[in-house]
């Protein structure tokens, strides 16, 4: 060999030991990197064709890149926004099943006391004519404190309903005696012996303990998917904190600058960054299942003795019973007002002590159930309550799942069957850190995402707040108690929105929406005036001092 050559091989080699560590004889070119850079909609100016030296990379490892400084802010930005994207659609379900779930049981709830005061109108209408149409204000008052009610407003259900009865029973007072003029005084000292006499029977306690019930469920119950919604929406709109995009950034894009852009992270390398990433979110998790569990109870009342359904479709035929029996103890009771109140004046022109309009008396016909509207909102409370349940229990524990969701992903990493040739942070490699535990405190040492843990996120834990009030208003509905009107009756009347009249103690007060009232045989009945008779001459001299006092009040 002549000796020339030998002195250029010499040199040669001694270049190739300078070159840097992994190098090529030949740059690799950037070909596939401008490629897929260019596929993100990203201009191909800021991309070199070939790698060159790294030390400007602030995030990715400062070796042979592809990647200038205005590349690695613009995939930060990148990361960014699909990291958002990511979280948003991987809570699309739960959030979707708040919003619809909600948007229907509030279609369904409306359309059902729309339902209920139609009917009562028709039948009452029906029954009773121009007697009802003059008193219609009664009735209408009625439903619209109970959809105030449920819509938000301040309404003491209790109290709203003892007026209902208190007015129905001033105007009644006056059809029966037409032949008396009644003043106000009066008329309030006749509502004020409605307990007492109680001349709608046992009707009034019974309606009251199944309205205040179950319109107490239903309202909570439906704020209980507002707050579901809500949340659901806030937390899915995450802001990554500047250590959670630095890593999004090394994880998802800085293989890119190492021309290997179609290299996806390793699964574990993903876990590790969402659970940084997503430390709040998961914090909101304990409370969120607490929440879920009670709006279950509820909804679980709600197709058990606290059904709204089933009170309100009847509700009109439970209203006439109730005007049925006052009237049929028409004479008791205004015996036992005239001892309690004082004799009334003689109204101007005088007519006879029975003269109240024949249709006041005609008994109502009932409407057969195919007359009546059978669903509201095409469904039923039952089908309601059941689909909602089923989507309920599969939100369970979603904030605390969303890392597994997300990095299970293909469009996001290599998936586990495939950890040898997935992107570890630094190479094409196994990613060997373990995985971190849910949660902020267990990111003191999380090797990817730089974590405060001494910060809690402000944001989630106001709805975590949120959530934990809600929680206590559903545990009160449950018990069948309002939380804004806790009962202050004596507990032992069963009735008012605060009794927690539980099931095992009051077994039978529902059978009250399905069981007729027996047909009551006219002998018996005279019967039982009789003896109530002699009953109410005892109860007057008891009341002899009352009445003396109360004469003077209401003449």
């Amino acid at each position: 060999m002549p000796s020339w050559i030998g002195a250029v091989i010499l040199p040669l080699s001694g270049l190739l030991w300078c070159l840097p560590a992994g190098a090529d004889v030949k740059a690799r070119s950037c070909g596939e990197v401008r490629q897929a850079y260019g596929a993100k909609g990203f201009s191909l100016v800021d991309i070199p064709y070939q790698e060159i030296a790294g030390e400007h990379l602030r995030i990715c490892p400062q070796e042979y890149t592809c990647c200038t400084t205005e590349m690695e802010d613009k995939l930060s930005q990148q990361s960014k926004l699909e990291f958002e994207n990511l979280v948003e659609e991987t809570s699309h379900f739960v959030r979707t099943t708040f919003v619809s779930r909600h948007k229907k049981f509030d279609e369904f709830f409306r359309e059902l006391l729309e339902n209920a005061e139609k009917s009562l109108n028709d039948m009452f209408v029906r029954t009773y004519g121009m007697l009802y149409m003059q008193n219609s204000e009664v009735f209408q008052d009625l439903f619209t404190e109970l959809k105030r009610y449920y819509t938000g407003g301040n309404v003491n259900l209790e109290e709203m309903l003892n007026d209902f009865w208190a007015r129905l029973l001033e105007r009644m007072f006056q059809l029966i005696n037409p032949q008396y003029h009644f003043n106000e005084d009066y008329l309030e000292c006749v509502s004020k012996y409605t307990d007492q006499l109680k001349p709608f029977g046992d009707v009034p306690r019974k309606l009251k303990i199944q309205v205040t019930r179950a319109f107490i469920a239903a309202r909570t119950f439906v704020q209980g998917l507002t707050v579901g919604r809500e949340v659901a929406n806030r937390v899915s709109k995450v802001s990554p904190t500047p250590g959670c995009i630095r890593a999004l950034m090394k994880m998802l894009y800085c293989p890119y600058c190492r021309g290997l852009p179609a290299v996806r992270p390793c699964n574990n390398y993903c876990l590790n960054v969402m659970k940084g990433c997503l430390a709040n979110q998961a914090d909101l998790d304990t409370e969120w299942n607490l929440f879920i569990d009670a709006m279950l109870l509820v909804a679980e009342r709600l197709e058990g003795p606290f059904n709204i359904e089933s009170v309100m479709d009847p509700i009109d035929v439970k209203i006439s019973e109730a005007i049925m029996n006052m009237q049929e103890n028409s004479m008791q009771v205004s015996a036992k007002v005239f001892q309690g109140c004082g004799q009334p004046k003689p109204a101007p022109a005088l007519r006879s002590a029975r003269s109240v309009p024949e249709n006041f008396n005609t008994r109502f016909r009932p409407y057969n159930p195919e007359e009546r509207p059978t669903t509201a909102a095409g469904t039923s409370l039952d089908r309601l309550v059941t689909d909602i349940k089923e989507k309920l229990k599969l939100s369970k524990k979603v904030w605390s799942a969303l890392p597994y969701t997300i990095c299970k992903d293909e469009r996001v990493t290599a998936g586990t069957s495939n950890e040898e040739e997935c992107w570890n942070g630094h190479s094409k490699a196994r990613y060997l850190p373990e995985i971190m535990n849910d949660g902020l405190t267990n990111q003191i040492n999380n090797p990817e995402v730089d974590v405060d843990i001494t910060r809690p996120d402000t944001f989630i834990r106001q709805q975590i707040m949120a959530l934990r009030v809600m929680t206590n208003k559903l545990k009160n509905a449950y018990n069948g108690n309002d939380v804004n009107f806790q009962d202050t009756s004596d507990e032992s009347s069963g009735s008012g929105s605060g009794s927690g009249c539980m099931d095992d103690v009051c077994p039978t007060e529902f059978e009250f929406v399905t069981t007729e009232a027996p047909a009551v045989d006219p002998d018996r009945r005279e019967e039982d005036s009789s003896a109530a008779r002699l009953s109410h001459s005892l109860l007057s001299l008891s009341l002899a001092c009352l009445v003396l006092a109360l004469q003077r009040l209401c003449r």
